[in-house]
Formats: structure tokens, C-alpha cells, sequence
């Protein structure tokens, strides 16, 4: 830590033993204290790190490739309500994050959040979930690379390439996480350009402003609005959620930023861009666009591309389909490197809280954890070559669902422990107006987030047992949902081990430990209509 960072500020409201720290000039938003909970990491991240990697760090290989799966599963109407769905799933759970994180940006927030609002047994259960979901999502992003690829050339053998992204992932993961940082920023600018031009070229396509003039509108909603009916509109939720895990990175993420109480709420409030952009309307302008029974999307029997490449490519753009593969290209590599970095920083957690073996509990001296880092890519590079004996669209389904699931039970804690923290901050005394920054939104998101996880993990156990055009079967049903039964031992083993009630008592939480002070708001001056503005792109205090 640096000397900066360990400067005792001036508090707008008492510590939670009723004293006062002392001043210092310092800015708004300075850490006062972390009570030794930063593990080794450095804090090297801004506020337009963590804004970045808030709209960007979870658009990749689900939703520009896995939306090509799921509009020939369940159809245009099926995709686009999966979308607002899970949205609002991820819009709620972002707003127990931005709260938490602000008083407690930890290592493991997920992990430590749990642990100490609910009990060490359901912390123990969800961080090693967190941490399994990340190699499986580093073996799928890389799967993912070689399928786009593929459109360009089929020469390189699948192994070759498995190997040299898996390579490329470890190297931007080894070093600091301020290189780390940029190199997100640089791939959601990326990503953020190229969806309004996304945007904007499948309208004109739908309305037969492209070279060959099919005027398309809604036609596939009024030809085949739900395909396979019900079922299939269940059977799009999963690669959803698979699309959206990683929106809580922003969580993790905080324990490396310079000021959370700056970066934190303008993570959170920028979702809406990620969540109306790229989800909703990105998934609307499939549905104008490309017919669900087009071969060539990616799950069918033809080239297995993005559904966004065959709109550019069946209107007669071929410029445009060779870009948006790059931009794909781009924006798998880049979820692919989120995914060591949120692995290696959870086991980092458990490690501290003896939860994990003590060779992950340490960092070096720039603040890597390279043991976390190492059973990260000892575990998802096998996984990776998965794709060589099996096709890439069978691999992303496998992959998805465990994911699904793992990502369902994180966000479904998160909310859970905001829930409970708000219970203790009231039992203990305290007001809502002592909060560093709160959410206006509670309670009604975090129960909305909790409810809905809950929901949908039982909709995947009834797509387990009577799965889409596929007979039921043990091999089926464990290789969907091995991961609610790895969360149920993992969680009972660790009830075995720590005993005790099932939820800590509201009145002894402890809310010192883990906290980080700040000092004291000073209200915003200046023109309206800028801060208006500043705060929805999630650069201010609007």
C-alpha cells in the first residue's frame, strides 16, 4: 500500500466504535483504513477502469456467438425476453455490488461478503464455485477464439490454436493489473463503438437499405416467434446468464481500485449502457436480421458463425462481416483474460481465510497471486481442448450450463448478503444516511435478484431431467447440473467443519472488519445539464 493510500482522513459520520480518525488533506474518496484486507494486491485501477470493465467485461463469446444457439432454440421473442430477463437480474444484483463494495472492496468481495453476513459455510461453498466458474469460462472463451477464427480459415489444426491463445491469456494475466486494466479499457472502447455501428447497419439491413434490398422488419417474429414453445424459451435462459456472468466482476475488482468510492458507483451506474445496448437491443437486431433457420448460424450444420456476421454477410456486406469477426475476436480474447484475473484474486480470499491451501494466500511484490493464477490455467487450458474431439457449439453448451449455474448461485449470495447487511447496519444502531454511498433501490432489487436466481436454478434442474429434443438420462442430467451438486457438498462439507447456526445473528456481524473509511462528500457545483449527464455514463454523482 501506498504512503498516500494510508493517510487517516476526516470521516462525514463516526466509526463504528464512536471515535473520530484524525484529518489530513486529502482528496474525497481516500481509503482512511483496510484493517489489513488488501492480501498483497496493489491498488493500480481508476475509475474509467472499472467503468470500462463494468459495460464491457462480460460481452463476449455468449452473446456474439451463443445468441446464434439460442434463436434457433427458442426463437426471436425467446431471445430478446431471455435478455430483458436476465438483465434485470444483473441490474439488481449490481446494485447490492456497488453498496457492498463501497464499504467493502475486498479480495473475494463474493467470498468474504458471504461469510460474513450469512455464514463461513455459504462463503466456503461460493468462493470455490467462483473460482471453478473461471477456468470454465477461460476454456470456452478460448474454444470460442478458435471458432471465429474458423470463418477466416480451417488450416491451422484446432490444437495449434487452443495452445497459442491459451499462451496470449497467461501473458496479459502475468502482469500488473494496471496493464490488465488497460488492455479491458482498450477492448470495451472497442466493443462500445462497434455495437452502435451494430446497431445502425441491422436496422438499415431490416429495412432493405442493404446492397441486396430484402426489406426483413419483423417477419421471423411473425413467422416463428417461439420455437419449441415454452420449453425452448427455458432452454435460452441458461447461454443468457452465461452471456451476462462476468457482470459482477466489478465486485472483485474494486479491492484494486485507487478510490472505490469513486470508481464503484460509476461501475454500477454505467450497466444500463451494457445491459440496453449490447444485450437488449443487440439480441433485438438478430431478431430483424437473421432467420433462426439460417445453417450457417453458429450451432447449425454450416460455417458456425455469429448470427451478427450472417446479417452483414446475407445483406451483401462483406466488409462489414469481416470486421464484426474482428471485433468478436477482440471481445473473446478479452473476456477470456477477466477470467484468470477473477479466479486467481477469489482463491486469493479463501487462502486468507484458510479456506484454500496457504500457497494461494500470498501475492509477490506487483501484487500478482500466481498461485491462484497457475490452477487457474492448469485447470481451463485442458478444458480447452475439449473442442478438438467434439463440436464447438456441443463444448459451449456443456461449458455454458455449468457456468449458468455457478454464476445463478454468486448472484444470488450477493444479494443475499446485502440483504443481510442492511439488516445488521439497522440492528447495530446505524442509519442509512451513514453509507458511504447507498442504493435507492433497496430492497425491492436485492430480493428481485434473489428470487429470480432462485427461479431459474430450478428451471435448469427441469431442463436436466427432460432436456430439449433429447431423452432423459443420468448422463444428461449430471452433465447439466453437476454444479448445484458440487455447491451442495462443497456447502455442507464446510457446515461439518464450522458448526454453528445457519445464519450469523444480525447483532453479532461484525461490521469493522473488512470496512474501508472515506473522507467526507463535498457537493458537486456546476452546470446541471453536465452532471446530468457525467452520471448517467457513470462518471459522476448525479
Amino acid at each position: 500500500m501506498t504512503d498516500q493510500d494510508q493517510k487517516t482522513v476526516q470521516l462525514n459520520e463516526k466509526t463504528l466504535d464512536g471515535s473520530s480518525p484524525p484529518q489530513s488533506d486529502v482528496e474525497v474518496g481516500e481509503i482512511l483504513e483496510d484493517h489489513g484486507a488488501d492480501y498483497g494486491l496493489q491498488r493500480r485501477l481508476g475509475s474509467r477502469h472499472l467503468t470500462m470493465v463494468g459495460i464491457g467485461s462480460s460481452i463476449g463469446m455468449g452473446l456474439w456467438l451463443g445468441s446464434g444457439t439460442s434463436l434457433t432454440r427458442g426463437g426471436p421473442a425467446s431471445i430478446f425476453l431471455g435478455y430483458v430477463l436476465s438483465g434485470t437480474v444483473v441490474w439488481a444484483v449490481n446494485q447490492s455490488i456497488g453498496e457492498l463494495a463501497v464499504m467493502y472492496p475486498l479480495p473475494s468481495a463474493f467470498v468474504r461478503w458471504s461469510s460474513k453476513f450469512i455464514d463461513p459455510s455459504m462463503g466456503f461453498a461460493l468462493g470455490w464455485a467462483t473460482f471453478f466458474s473461471s477456468p470454465i469460462t477461460m476454456a470456452n472463451e478460448i474454444q470460442g477464439l478458435c471458432t471465429v477464427l474458423g470463418f477466416w480459415t480451417d488450416k491451422v489444426p484446432i490444437p495449434a490454436w487452443v495452445t497459442i491463445w491459451a499462451i496470449v491469456i497467461i501473458v496479459i494475466n502475468i502482469g500488473a493489473v494496471n496493464i490488465w486494466g488497460e488492455f479491458e479499457v482498450t477492448a470495451s472502447s472497442i466493443k462500445l463503438f462497434w455495437i452502435v455501428v451494430v446497431i445502425i447497419s441491422c436496422i438499415v439491413i431490416s429495412a432493405g437499405g442493404g446492397p441486396k434490398g430484402d426489406a426483413i422488419g419483423f417477419r421471423y417474429w411473425n413467422e416463428m416467434p417461439f420455437i419449441n414453445g415454452f420449453k425452448g424459451f427455458l432452454r435460452v435462459m441458461p447461454t443468457c446468464i452465461f452471456a451476462m456472468s462476468g457482470a459482477e466482476s466489478s465486485g472483485i475488482v474494486a479491492a484494486e481500485a485507487g478510490n472505490p468510492l469513486k470508481a464503484v458507483p460509476a461501475a454500477v451506474r454505467s450497466i444500463w449502457v451494457r445491459l440496453s445496448l449490447f444485450y437488449v437491443i443487440g439480441a433485438l437486431m438478430v431478431t430483424i436480421t437473421v432467420s433462426p433457420k439460417d445453417p450457417n448460424l453458429f450451432g447449425g450444420s454450416g460455417v458456425n458463425a455469429s448470427p451478427y456476421v450472417i446479417a452483414f454477410r446475407n445483406a451483401g456486406v462483406e466488409p462489414l462481416a469481416h470486421i464484426m469477426n474482428a471485433v468478436i475476436f477482440v471481445s473473446v480474447l478479452s473476456t477470456g483474460s477477466i477470467s484468470p484475473l477473477l479466479g486467481s484474486r477469489t482463491i486469493l480470499g479463501l487462502g486468507n481465510l484458510k479456506m484454500a491451501p496457504k500457497i494461494f494466500a500470498k501475492c509477490d511484490k506487483s501484487g500478482r497471486p500466481w498461485g491462484g493464477l497457475l490452477l487457474v490455467f492448469i485447470i481451463g487450458w485442458p478444458l480447452a481442448y475439449l473442442n478438438v474431439n467434439h463440436t464447438a457449439s456441443e463444448v459451449f453448451t456443456w461449458l455454458s450450463n455449468l457456468t449458468s449455474l455457478f454464476t445463478l448461485f454468486t448472484w444470488g449470495l450477493i444479494c443475499l448478503s446485502h440483504i443481510r447487511f442492511r439488516a445488521a447496519w439497522k440492528a447495530q444502531g446505524h442509519s442509512v444516511s451513514e453509507l458511504p454511498w447507498k442504493t435507492k433501490t433497496f430492497p425491492f432489487a436485492a430480493w428481485w435478484g434473489l428470487v429470480w436466481c432462485m427461479i431459474l436454478i430450478v428451471v435448469e434442474f427441469y431442463l436436466a431431467v427432460w432436456p430439449l429434443h433429447a431423452k432423459s438420462s443420468a448422463q444428461t442430467f449430471f452433465a447439466n447440473y453437476v454444479s448445484v451438486i458440487l455447491i451442495i457438498l462443497l456447502y455442507f462439507g464446510a457446515r461439518f467443519h464450522y458448526k454453528g447456526a445457519w445464519f450469523i445473528a444480525a447483532k453479532d456481524i461484525d461490521l469493522r472488519e473488512g470496512r474501508r473509511y472515506y473522507a467526507a462528500r463535498k457537493e458537486k457545483k456546476g452546470n446541471f445539464i453536465k452532471r446530468a449527464i457525467d452520471g448517467m455514463m457513470g462518471g459522476g454523482s448525479f
